[in-house]
């Protein structure tokens, strides 16, 4: 007899997304959508689906997912994000490892949509993400952005794709980064890091050559290179956020 599985996903706004992630999910026993305040058909989606629907304010990226494992009625959890499906290989690998798991925590490769195309190298794929675990011995950090699960226990790899959708627009995409660059920055300083000139321009011009030729990712055309230099952008606006918080004060 298969292992129960819940499905959990948190939700802002994602009408757009939402009902290709649920589609995909049709072999779960349950799923959990954990909402912090979507004013468009967020819920009426989840509501086709027969999702359990919960609102909860804002917690943080790492908090909000944590919050939302903890509602599921089973140990056995599957996280997702509303712009995120399950691929046919990878339902069909889940149901039968989950029929007599060899391990208590998965992971498995991301493989993340840019410009329409599928990355297939550099930063976009593989991105191993672990999403599927007993939630006794796994639980998500409490970081605000770049999250993950924590762990001590040995963790399974399972071989087929989470498919991520990065976003609807470059602009959207954009926006979304500079939240990001914004947390982490943020997390730096509480946490007394500092930064110089150093860091601004060798650890984005790192960050290019491990990703665009070591990892290959020239390989993935025009999408593949706008991806990786807005990943260097990144690296280099998250210091220089973190340099002008100390300035500032």
């Amino acid at each position: 007899m298969s292992t129960p599985l819940s499905a959990v996903i948190i939700t802002h706004n994602a009408a757009r997304q939402l009902a290709d992630c649920l589609n995909s999910l049709s072999f779960v026993s349950e799923i959990i959508i954990l909402d912090s305040g979507s004013d468009d058909e967020t819920k009426n989606i989840a509501d086709a689906y027969q999702a359990r629907f919960v609102q909860q304010d804002w917690l943080g990226y790492g908090p909000q997912k944590q919050k939302a494992v903890e509602l599921a009625n089973y140990d056995w959890v599957l996280c997702l994000d509303a712009d995120e499906r399950v691929s046919e290989e990878l339902a069909a690998l889940i149901q039968t490892e989950l029929n007599n798991p060899h391990h208590q925590a998965y992971q498995f490769p991301r493989c993340n949509r840019f410009m329409g195309r599928w990355l297939k190298h550099g930063e976009g794929y593989p991105d191993i993400s672990l999403r599927l675990f007993d939630r006794n011995v796994a639980s998500w950090s409490d970081d605000e952005v770049h999250e993950v699960v924590r762990t001590e226990v040995s963790v399974g790899t399972l071989s087929g794709d989470l498919l991520h959708d990065s976003a609807s627009s470059l602009d959207d995409y954009l926006a979304r980064q500079n939240l990001y660059t914004s947390l982490q920055a943020e997390s730096m300083y509480q946490a007394g890091k500092q930064a110089g000139a150093g860091r601004l321009l060798f650890n984005p011009l790192f960050r290019f050559f491990k990703f665009y030729f070591f990892r290959l990712g020239f390989l993935d055309g025009i999408p593949g290179l706008i991806h990786i230099l807005i990943g260097c952008q990144n690296t280099f606006i998250k210091y220089a956020k973190l340099i002008d918080m100390h300035k500032k004060q």
